[in-house]
């Protein structure tokens, strides 16, 4: 199991972003804006860490790690059966791959497919 992208959304962007890099000895770029213009960090595992404002009033703080699978339709598939709500259905983020979040005991899931 690998997290494919860590998603940190949060008012205080900048100093999250500069305490996550003093601590782990990474980088942030600019903000990307195909991932609601979050500020980025390639890890050394191969997986990306993002840190971005809410996109709308109601949305809430969060920290919401998308595991890597290999088939995002069936994985989505699975956790509904499981008893999940899929928050967003699959849905390609082009040039970033295709994610999907689903809601299950008060967390958020993300599902991410390169």
């Amino acid at each position: 199991m690998q997290v494919e992208y860590l998603e940190i959304v949060t008012p205080e962007v900048d100093v999250t972003c500069e305490i996550l890099a003093a601590a782990h000895g990474i980088s942030f770029g600019d903000p990307v804006p195909e991932l609601g213009f979050a500020r980025v960090a390639t890890l050394a595992g191969g997986g990306r860490i993002g840190v971005r404002a809410p996109l709308r009033e109601t949305e809430e703080t969060v920290v919401r790690p998308y595991m890597l699978v290999e088939d995002i339709e069936a994985a989505a598939a699975v956790a509904e059966a499981a008893g999940g709500a899929i928050a967003v259905p699959p849905t390609e983020i082009p040039g970033q791959g295709t994610f999907a979040i689903y809601l299950l005991g008060g967390i958020q899931h993300g599902l991410w497919q390169r």
